[in-house]
């Protein structure tokens, strides 16, 4: 039985986790000049971070989920796909968005 505690130390840590993925992919997405490069970081980077995060944050706040497949699709997968849908499908396109030239 999941305690309450457990079941909002999940939610949280997927919040974060889906945060990060859709902060990330929009950085990779606005600095890589290449058409490629930012789906690639994305897919390539993003998962290291959230797996890391999990990690870190999953000693306090998450609960048993079992084995190490269903942790990792759901607290890294599930937030990776949420992020870049968030980014790609609700967030401006880079190109429509002023960036300054300089800090």
């Amino acid at each position: 039985m999941v305690s309450v505690f457990e079941a909002v130390g999940l939610l949280v840590l997927l919040g974060i986790n889906t945060t990060l993925a859709a902060v990330l992919t929009r950085v990779f997405r606005t600095r890589l000049d290449t058409r490629w490069g930012g789906a690639l970081y994305t897919l390539l980077l993003t998962p290291v971070v959230l797996l890391i995060v999990t990690l870190f944050l999953g000693q306090v706040l998450g609960p048993n989920l079992g084995d190490a497949a269903t942790v990792f699709g759901l607290t890294v997968l599930v937030p990776l796909t949420v992020g870049i849908a968030f980014d790609y499908f609700w967030m401006p396109a880079p190109e429509d968005v002023e960036v300054p030239d300089t800090l």
